[in-house]
């Protein structure tokens, strides 16, 4: 039957720590310092990935800033900019009214040159006319 050998027992029995121990020293102490390693790693980039985040952000709030303040530069630029057209149009548009107005005072008193040159001949021509109006009625 079954035979129980206690020298054979004590030596795996030692065997067996002997065993634990050496993976004790060999595969799970470094595992464990490898995994603490880690887990402080992962914890310095978090902390390090919310400083950035804080940064990023702050960035970003620098740049809608800078490009509120260029939309705002842009847009007074622009109103000026509108504003030096609307006063060099009127300017250009009071000078041409003026021309017009002095083109059209020159025609009046052309007209009128005309209309008196027009009565003078016609006073002129009158007692021709006067003549061939009465042979005319004569003839009727």
């Amino acid at each position: 039957m079954l035979d129980l050998h206690p020298g054979l027992m004590v030596f795996v029995l030692v065997l067996f720590f002997a065993l634990i121990y050496q993976l004790d020293l060999k595969l799970y102490k470094p595992l464990m310092k490898f995994m603490d390693d880690r887990d402080a790693n992962i914890a310095k980039n978090l902390k390090a990935a919310g400083s950035l985040s804080d940064d990023g952000e702050e960035m970003l709030s620098r740049a809608k800033a800078n490009i509120d303040e260029a939309k705002a530069k842009a847009a007074s630029m622009r109103q000026e900019a509108i504003e030096e057209l609307k006063a060099s149009n009127a300017e250009a548009f009071e000078k041409r009214q003026r021309e017009l107005e002095e083109e059209y005072e020159k025609f009046l008193a052309g007209l009128e040159e005309e209309r008196e040159a027009l009565k003078g001949t016609v006073l002129s021509q009158l007692p021709l006319i006067k003549e061939s109006l009465k042979a005319k009625f004569n003839q009727i």
